[in-house]
This record gives C-alpha cells, structure tokens and sequence, in this order.
C-alpha cells in the first residue's frame, strides 16, 4: 500500500511540475513567449507562416554539396514521377543498365547492397525510395547557417599557412 501511495504522489508531483512549467508567461493560457532559432520569438500557441513553396529548379546542372557524403541533389523537376512499391520512374533513367543510353548519372553501387554488404540484380528495397534521400533543387535562402567546409579547401588553406611558415624560416 505504501508503494502505491508513493507512486501516485510521485505521479501527482511530476503533473504539478509539468503544470508549472507550461503556466502562462506574461499572458493568459497558451500565450507563453517561446523563443528558438528556427521561429523566432512566438506565441508557442501561434503558427508561423513558413516560407512559399518555390519552383524547383531545371537546369540539369549538378551541384557541389554542402557537406561529405550528402546525397546529391536532384537537377530537374520530378513533379508527377511514380515512385510507388510498383514502379520508380527515376530507374528508367538512372537504373545502371538505362544510364548509358540516356546520359544521365547512373545509381551508386551502394544502392545495389542489402544491409550485409552483398550485391543484388536489382536496386535495394531500402534505396528504392528515392525521395528519402534526394531531394529537387530550389533556390532558396538556408533557413540555419551552414559552416561547412570542404576537407580539400582546409588541406589548402593549412598548406598555404605552412608554406608560408616554412619560407619565413629559411630566411
């Protein structure tokens, strides 16, 4: 009986808690000001109107990436394509054996793997789904800065600096 009680009133302290930390902030219920990185400062209660959708781009011009390893992104418009367990229209282009012919950049190899490293006829069921991955280009203003830099441009930058430390003490 003792365990119970104190379960419940643990239970009960913990509602409490929870019930203080949303209590109203300056306002009536559900008006706290929430401030965050991506929505500014905000009613929690209140929606921001996120940016407009914009065109996707369709200059088939390939990107560099934003950081190693990002999938790459997709270079035209794929409105209306079919990628259902029954057909993906982005094979009939891409599929290893189509690329040729249609001089379009062919799936990795690695879409060809199960999970335990074998190679498969046929493209993963996990990679099938392209989507997940890879999305259309837009030009669009980064909604959270992006700091990355290229392993190539340190490689330069630290042999400039090293080059120029190794000159100044031959002088």
């Amino acid at each position: 009986m003792l365990k119970r009680f104190g379960v419940i009133s643990l239970l009960l302290l913990a509602a409490a808690g929870a019930q203080a930390q949303t209590a109203p902030v300056g306002g009536t219920r559900g008006t706290a000001v929430h401030s965050d990185s991506m929505r500014g400062t905000t009613a929690i209660a209140d929606e921001t109107k996120p940016p407009p959708l914009t065109n996707p781009e369709n200059k088939d011009v390939r990107r560099e990436r934003g950081y190693s390893m990002q999938p790459p992104t997709i270079p035209h418009k794929i409105d209306n394509y079919q990628i259902d367990k029954n057909v993906n229209m982005c094979l009939n282009c891409h599929s290893r054996g189509r690329a040729p012919l249609t001089q379009a950049v062919a799936v990795s190899v690695s879409h060809y793997m199960d999970r335990d490293g074998n190679f498969l006829a046929e493209v993963s069921p996990r990679r099938y789904f392209c989507e997940q991955c890879h999305v259309a280009q837009v030009e669009a203003k980064p909604l959270v800065e992006n700091r990355f830099e290229d392993v190539d441009e340190i490689i330069k930058r630290s042999m400039t600096k090293g080059a120029g430390k190794a000159s100044a003490k031959k002088k």
